[in-house]
């Protein structure tokens, strides 16, 4: 999970605290002893987690992007400057920015905002930015929530009690409710110091950037080992009483499978695992059971003449194609496997499926999965063909390929898909009406009337940006079946029928 660094280098970030009545210090120097602090951890236990800084006053710069080099961040910092006036929506704008290109929208990221909780003034303030949320456009909307699965933490160089003397805390707690409330606002205890602020970044380190250890078993064999990220409580819907499901620290390998057998499974994350006793030596080889390695040492290398099963498991899953099925707790599962991180390094990963004793409907309870060497060899005479997916005893019902539209893209591409073919007629007649017939149903279906409408708009204005080359029974056809949508979009019975299918409109060039 990527980390990205808000740092506030305002001029309220400059105001000087006299640090045990000796030596004066500004906010901004106990912002940045913190933070040096969460790189040094993190340089040494989440070496492999990409982490970008930026810096933010009333405008944005991204001072080092997405990196695995800790000294180059804690360099940045060294060198930051002092700008003016506080404006957090302009920093948000900026993060929605640099996350989507370098992530997209699907990738979970962790945001750490560095603050004095200081709101700004006027125009662009925090204050000003929370009272104006709903007389906005869609072209100015607040940046809040994030397209992408965040983790927002405020860490305020300043006291609880300094900040409710004002409003801050109040809107700093309805933005942290703005991002999804998945976060935390972390404040100093006590007075300002060295100390204090390093007491807060460690409680942030202990909440979100703590490792988990755990030991992996396979029979008579086990190896302790270390899991990055942590792995999150995940939450049982179906439950009646709902309770959070954490990961056991105790990882039971329960069999091995081919990986043409568990394709690309639905999971909730994936993590890295390395082993505990190489960990502080491992540097972006995971575990290292790679020995085509030239400049940087393998993990079994690390390890030293000591034998560790984790990195025997990493060369033996890589070596045979398959992957490693694990029990996470009770009625929980996942799977261990090598993922290449480049040519010549590899990871040795863990990827968490859903909790329940069926995860991959196509293999069955796991509990039911046995050995090859069982009295009936599931694969048969012939290895090459595999016994999965297990073919239910009852024919479903609904085996039948009918259209779903979960996301706005995959109404798209069938719309996109019959404007082609209205490109190509009357070559394309037959798809075009069986593209058309297919959309038709599933909108009545759904009762997706608008949609009816529009794609008749579209169809009609296809017809007019025909070229004069075009074939004259092109435009009888787009004429034709924009007609008889906007007749079904009516839903009148006699065009809206769902068994109705409208048929190419016979002309004397489609003879």
């Amino acid at each position: 999970m990527p980390t990205i660094v808000l740092m506030d280098v305002s001029l309220s970030m400059t105001r000087p605290v006299s640090v045990d009545g000796s030596e004066e210090f500004q906010r901004k120097n106990l912002a940045v002893h913190g933070l040096n602090m969460l790189f040094e951890h993190m340089s040494s236990n989440y070496r492999l987690e990409f982490t970008a800084l930026m810096a933010f006053s009333s405008l944005w710069e991204l001072l080092v992007p997405f990196t695995r080099d800790y000294n180059a961040l804690q360099e940045a910092l060294s060198t930051l400057e002092d700008y003016d006036k506080t404006c957090v929506e302009s920093a948000l704008n900026g993060v929605n920015n640099v996350v989507q290109q370098e992530w997209g929208s699907s990738c979970p990221c962790q945001v750490v905002l560095v603050t004095d909780g200081s709101l700004g003034i006027g125009k662009g303030s925090l204050r000003h930015s929370l009272q104006t949320l709903k007389q906005r456009g869609d072209e100015k909307k607040f940046p809040l929530p994030f397209p992408f699965p965040t983790k927002l933490f405020i860490m305020c160089v300043a006291n609880a009690e300094e900040l409710q003397m004002t409003d801050a805390m109040d809107n700093l707690e309805e933005l942290l409710r703005l991002s999804g409330g998945d976060g935390q606002i972390f404040t100093v205890e006590g007075p300002l110091s060295m100390k204090s602020v390093q007491a807060m970044f460690g409680r942030l380190i202990d909440h979100a950037y703590s490792t988990f250890h755990a030991v992996l078993h396979c029979g008579n064999l086990s190896s302790d080992v270390q899991v990055f990220p942590r792995p999150e409580p995940i939450v049982v819907d179906e439950e009646v009483e709902p309770m959070p499901r954490t990961v056991s620290a105790d990882l039971e390998i329960v069999g091995f499978i081919e990986i043409a057998d568990i394709s690309s499974p639905p999971v909730i994350s994936r993590h890295l695992v390395l082993p505990t006793a190489v960990n502080k030596d491992v540097d972006e080889v995971g575990t290292g059971a790679t020995d085509e390695l030239e400049e940087e040492p393998s993990a079994s290398q690390m390890a030293g003449k000591s034998p560790n099963f984790c990195v025997l498991l990493h060369g033996s899953l890589k070596v045979e194609g398959m992957v490693a099925l694990v029990q996470l707790g009770q009625e929980w599962y996942g799977m261990l496997y090598s993922q290449a991180d480049s040519k010549k390094k590899s990871n040795l990963m863990m990827s968490v499926f859903d909790p329940g004793p069926e995860p991959l409907p196509w293999l069955g309870k796991i509990t039911h999965l046995g050995p090859i060497s069982a009295a009936e060899n599931p694969y048969g005479e012939d290895d090459s063909k595999s016994p999965f997916p297990v073919q239910p005893q009852v024919k479903r019902s609904y085996a039948q390929n009918v259209t779903v539209w979960i996301k706005a893209s995959g109404l798209q591409t069938d719309v996109q898909k019959i404007l082609r073919n209205a490109k190509k007629l009357p070559d394309k007649t037959q798809t075009f009406y069986k593209e058309l017939n297919r959309l038709r149903k599933a909108a009545l279906a759904f009762g997706f009337w608008e949609l009816l409408k529009g794609v008749a708009d579209l169809l009609e204005r296809e017809c007019t940006l025909l070229p004069d080359s075009a074939h004259p029974d092109a435009a009888f056809q787009l004429s034709h079946a924009a007609q008889q949508l906007k007749l079904a979009s009516t839903g009148d019975p006699q065009y809206a029928a769902f068994d109705h299918n409208i048929v190419p409109m016979h002309t004397d060039f489609s003879s």
